[in-house]
């Protein structure tokens, strides 16, 4: 399935901003500290894994490196961001939605975390590769 990074890229940016904004606002009297702290490690890495979509957009045009390692890599930012930092964004406001059982999502977060890491690798591992 072939998609349109940059698109993909700028409305992920944009959401992180947004749900930033909204911590930082809307959220702050609502949350506990520790909670209003997960939520922010959410957004900050929702936001520098953006730009790294970005930044793959562009590098998977280059000669210079793997475009199917790169879109692989893509393609597991893309889930890790919404495994990642989507769960600690329901975890971390489950109460105020009313969704307890939303606490089955804490396995859910190490796994968006080994995708993003296994994303950094295929990055690392495309570079002066044959496509």
């Amino acid at each position: 399935m072939k998609f349109n990074l940059i698109k993909v890229a700028g409305f992920s940016g944009a959401s992180a901003v947004m749900l930033g904004a909204m911590g930082a606002h809307a959220l702050k009297g609502e949350l506990s500290p520790e909670l209003l702290e997960s939520f922010e490690t959410g957004v900050r890495y929702h936001l520098i894994h953006s730009v790294l979509l970005l930044v793959l957009a562009i590098m998977v045009k280059s000669e210079t490196f793997n475009s199917k390692r790169l879109f692989l890599a893509s393609k597991l930012l893309i889930a890790g961001i919404i495994f990642f930092s989507g769960s600690i964004y329901l975890l971390s406001t489950r109460h105020l939605i009313d969704a307890a059982f939303l606490k089955v999502l804490g396995p859910i977060t190490p796994i968006g975390g080994i995708l993003l890491v296994t994303s950094w690798c295929l990055i690392a591992l495309s570079f002066n590769t044959k496509k």
